[in-house]
């Protein structure tokens, strides 16, 4: 069946390495051959031979760039020593040819400047053995990404001209391979203009020179007899969570001058498939199975596929062969799938998603690839890790699709994906003029309206299958015209999209598409905790908010000094805006406004890092706690963004090093499966259920204390938590605390009395104050502060020397776990303590760690243990070190 080969090829500066290659493997039917090593890379300013040149086997006369695939020009170069590795560091970048642009300007919608080595097109180049084997049969390359144009040669034979970043493309090159022989692949690159449907990077961060032109994904050879197999596809219909309904299906394609007669056949959740078909010369057919024809596709009791929290990712697997008449194989397929059924439905406050009908509030974050397309399988198995341990359930594709290998992780972790284009730029430039009406003139031309067409085609094709895929939004800022909408519509239905879609992430409704149920109205830049649930018009905690985010994210000063560089870590210059983003994100001032006024202007940056970290954690966790309160009041909510595409100071929750701030621990606090929190504005304690199974008898029990930790008011109750629960266990009295600040302790223990969530807030006696009626022109991305919390005292929190207990590591299947027990001997409060694993004392932190907690507040005479999960691999084989800080905590190492 299906399995993915790797070509191991040489890596030379020349492309001729007589002798060094090894035997090429056997390619067997259904298996894939993916060329990634082993290519070379050119400008073709450099290059006087043509294609019908470059692609002959042995082709000699021109120095190459060693390359892989996928890879970006740049980010080739970059690996390969032509360009510094250190480019994501300070302005280096700029150092770039061609990176002469105006800073925090939308370089996706500029041309190309006329010096600039990436307006002549770049060669890609390798050479492989292709079996003997594969002699008398099809031969298919299939290149999954260029980014833009692109024309394919092979072995002296154009077999290609291509365009579109989004398309997926099978070439028929059984004339010009060469079974048993050397072949040699050669493609023309050139990089999108502005008026191009490419991938794009907008405000998020700096778009790097070549506009990220390259083979961006798989490059591949198949073989086949003359019918192949294409698209199979397995649909869910649930009558019940005992009662599933099948529907198999797949396209033969008769890629002969013959009418063919075969047999499809197969298996899937222990089902036998088959249908005897007979193809006219050229012809493509899908072939079905429903439960009326096979009587095993109604199966009873299904192992269902499930979302992260609400149960297991169960995943199954339909097998496929065509046989020709004789009994030869002609091509098989393997496809892995979920058995399970994504519906959305409009409610009176937002749109409501359920996954095999059960509602489900949508709590994800928007996901960006690196900036120039470094990605490896690793990484990407590190970053789902990250957003199961957050507690999140979804991620958002803005136009920047992650990987095959990422859409399988994400399936395995029960991680739910919603895609669509991307805004901003020709996406969305479907022809509106400045008096809100479609104009013809303005409209994209025939080239882009059939690229999109193909895109979304190719870009459905290959995500319906996964069963993390829950629905694909056609417009994001915007929705299309109603041409444009009507093609997407019309692609979707012939390529049997099985989820929901939405015309915009908008709440604009169309005449086709309907209402959305959605709501983009910011804030994008920082507001302060108690907007989301005071706010009525824009992003509180209402609705479903498809990309919003309380703005800036400061690392900790590890990742801040390899960012900025020493020499520019203080004060905050231009630097900082440099790695924010662009045009009305291109400084953190709204956030460093708040910092001063809320907790004290910042001493330096190390004050700064600090005090950014609490009121990060006190931001993210406050909108996430809103939206879990007010269930399915609120209905969905996507934190702009996850990650960063490159080192930045807004909209992530980890930064690009992998290392978790304060937001990022913030966020997890809220997102626990069973979780207690407190709402300062009705002083309601309030208990969310995350989950399908239900709690009885859950113990809650709330101290509200001065900030000299006298106690004002101490509570209990006990509450029951159904399947996705929210309850209110209790309302605290009308206090009026002796200071400033007050602190306000939470604990929820469970019928057994083992504790299952614990909560701290400090909080101010006068919160801050929101201009809610603000209709300015930057209202669509901040709600202005009038009048700031005063959080200063705690700048005068007594320091705290703590006790901390430290075991040796365990082993706890790939994982490693080291338990770290806190107490605080002291009378004083131990505030916002940090724990750290690193390389030995004073080495830098072991990447990722994923803390059971962190970034925790400890009272006179309390004791917490939290338990570490890391790697064997990213401590590099070492026992780490714990190291522990706090805001008034200093740090020891252990």
């Amino acid at each position: 069946m299906r399995a993915l080969l790797l070509a191991v090829l040489c890596v030379c500066q020349s492309c001729s390495c007589p002798g060094q290659t090894p035997p090429p493997p056997e390619l067997a039917t259904g298996e894939r051959l993916v060329l990634r090593e082993g290519w070379q890379l050119q400008s073709s300013a450099e290059l006087s031979a043509t294609g019908a040149e470059l692609s002959r086997p042995g082709f000699e006369g021109a120095r190459w760039h060693p390359a892989r695939v996928p890879s970006t020009v740049v980010g080739a170069l970059v690996e390969a020593g032509v360009f510094p590795q250190d480019l994501y560091q300070g302005m280096n970048l700029r150092s770039l040819p061609g990176m002469d642009y105006p800073i925090g300007e939308n370089f996706t919608n500029l041309e190309l400047p006329s010096t600039s080595p990436f307006l002549p097109a770049w060669w890609y180049r390798t050479e492989f053995e292709l079996p003997a084997g594969v002699s008398g049969r099809k031969v298919w390359l299939t290149l999954d990404g260029i980014n833009y144009r692109a024309n394919v040669w092979l072995n002296g034979q154009q077999v290609g001209t291509l365009s579109g970043t989004y398309r997926s493309f099978e070439l028929d090159v059984t004339s010009a391979a060469r079974p048993g022989g050397r072949n040699a692949l050669a493609v023309e690159l050139f990089a999108p203009w502005p008026t191009d449907l490419a991938h794009t990077w907008i405000d998020w961060n700096p778009t790097p020179p070549d506009k990220n032109m390259g083979l961006w994904r798989d490059v591949s050879l198949t073989t086949t007899g003359p019918v192949a197999i294409r698209n199979p596809q397995v649909v869910t219909r649930l009558e019940s969570e005992a009662l599933a309904h099948l529907t198999v299906s797949a396209e033969l394609r008769n890629a002969s001058e013959q009418p063919r007669t075969g047999t499809l056949r197969g298996s899937v959740a222990g089902v036998w498939l088959e249908s005897t078909v007979t193809l006219l010369p050229g012809e493509v057919r899908e072939v079905r199975f429903t439960g009326a024809e096979v009587s095993g596709l109604d199966i009873r009791d299904p192992a269902l596929w499930w979302p992260a929290q609400y149960g297991p990712q169960s995943l199954h697997t339909l097998e496929l062969e065509f046989v020709e008449q004789g009994g030869a194989v002609s091509d098989r397929s393997r496809l892995r799938f979920g058995i399970r059924e994504i519906t959305s439905s409009v409610t009176e406050n937002g749109r409501v998603f359920r996954v095999n009908g059960r509602p489900i509030l949508i709590r994800g974050a928007g996901w960006a690839r690196d900036m120039l397309f470094m990605e490896s399988a690793e990484r990407e198995a590190q970053e789902v890790s990250l957003v199961r341990d957050l507690g999140l359930n979804a991620v958002r594709f803005e136009g920047k699709f992650g990987s095959d290998h990422l859409l399988d992780l994400l399936d395995e972790a029960g991680i739910l994906v919603i895609a669509g284009w991307s805004c901003c730029d020709v996406w969305e430039n479907w022809g509106r003029n400045a008096g809100g009406e479609w104009t013809r003139d303005l409209k994209w031309n025939a080239e882009q309206r059939a690229v999109a067409e193909a895109s979304t085609r190719d870009m459905a094709l290959r995500l319906r299958n996964h069963p993390s895929v829950i629905a694909w939004w056609y417009g994001s800022d915007n929705p299309p015209e109603p041409e444009t909408e009507a093609m997407y519509l019309r692609v979707l239905g012939e390529t049997r999209w099985p989820n929901p879609v939405q015309s915009s992430a908008t709440s604009v409704e169309t005449a086709l598409g309907g209402p959305t149920g959605l709501k983009m109205r910011g804030p994008y830049d920082w507001v302060p905790p108690n907007y989301w649930l005071e706010d009525t018009r824009r992003g509180g905690a209402f609705g479903f908010a498809t990309e919003i985010s309380p703005g800036a994210a400061i690392p900790e000063i590890e990742s801040l000094t390899e960012m900025l560089g020493p020499e520019h870590l203080w004060p905050i210059d231009e630097v900082w805006s440099y790695h924010c983003g662009a045009v009305q994100f291109r400084t953190v001032d709204a956030f460093t406004a708040a910092l001063s006024a809320r907790y004290g202007t910042a001493s330096g940056v190390l004050d700064y890092t600090r005090k950014a970290q609490a009121m990060t954690y006190e931001a993210q966790r406050a909108m996430f706690e809103a939206y879990s309160q007010r269930k399915y009041q609120a209905t969905g909510v996507i934190q702009w963004m996850l990650n960063n595409a490159w080192p930045s100071l807004i909209w992530h929750l980890y930064d690009s090093s992998l290392a978790a701030g304060g937001g990022y621990y913030g966020t997890k606090k809220a997102l626990e499966p069973l979780h207690v929190q407190y709402s300062a504005l009705d002083r309601s304690v309030v208990v969310v259920n995350s989950g399908l199974g239900a709690h009885p008898d859950l113990r809650v029990s709330a101290r509200v204390l001065s900030f000299d930790l006298t106690p004002l008011h101490e509570a209990e109750a006990t509450v029951s938590l159904g399947p996705d629960g929210v309850a209110t266990a209790l309302v605290l009295p009308v206090l009026t605390p002796p200071s400033d600040t007050y602190f306000v302790r939470l604990e929820l223990r469970g019928a057994d009395g083992a504790p299952r969530s614990t909560n701290f807030y400090w909080l101010p006696a006068r919160p801050d104050v929101l201009d809610y009626d603000y209709e300015g022109p930057d209202a669509w991305y901040m709600t202005p502060t009038t009048s700031y919390a005063n959080l200063t005292r705690l700048q005068g929190l007594a320091p705290v020397a703590l006790e901390v207990e430290v075991s040796p590591s365990r082993r706890e299947g790939d994982e490693r776990l080291k338990t770290v027990r806190l107490t605080n001997p002291s009378t004083h409060l131990a505030f916002m303590v940090r724990l750290k694993l690193t390389h030995g004392p004073g080495g830098a932190e072991v990447l990722p760690t994923r803390w059971e907690d962190n970034y925790v507040s400890l009272l006179p005479g309390e004791s917490r243990t939290v338990v570490a999960r890391y790697t064997e691999a990213d401590a590099r084989g070492a026992e780490p070190t714990v190291e522990s800080s706090g805001w008034n905590v200093p740090k020891t190492t252990h």
